[in-house]
């Protein structure tokens, strides 16, 4: 299993990047598919999830300016960020679990698959 994270950049306050994790090895409809990116206490949180059922999970600090959305004949889930803030710099990760319960609200120990980061910095 590959999880091939990309899309990351540097924008200034109030711009928009799109995250893309292209999997191999899996169906990422199969799978719950999330980004995360590490917490103040270095922690790595779930920003967003979509589950193989389809249920949607955003952090209450995304709400509003990040969307999720699956690709199936891409095999890729896509992170949509508008809006975005100095503190939405981070390393952002792709990640797949099995099983949607739980969604986004799991420990990082669940998920046994990973991408390599992808670097956003957001300017003020």
């Amino acid at each position: 299993v590959q999880l091939q994270a990309s899309g990351g950049g540097f924008v200034k306050a109030g711009g928009s990047l799109r995250l893309s994790c292209e999997a191999s090895g899996l169906s990422v409809d199969k799978y719950a598919m999330c980004w995360f990116r590490p917490a103040p206490g270095l922690v790595r949180e779930a920003v967003s999830c979509i589950a193989s059922g389809g249920s949607i999970f955003y952090r209450d600090s995304v709400k509003g300016r990040f969307t999720i959305s699956r690709d199936r004949a891409r095999n890729t889930v896509s992170l949509r960020m508008n809006s975005l803030k100095p503190e939405d710099t981070a390393v952002y990760y792709c990640a797949a679990a099995e099983g949607d319960y739980g969604l986004g609200r799991r420990p990082v120990t669940e998920y046994p698959y990973w991408g390599r980061g992808t670097q956003v910095t957001v300017s003020s």
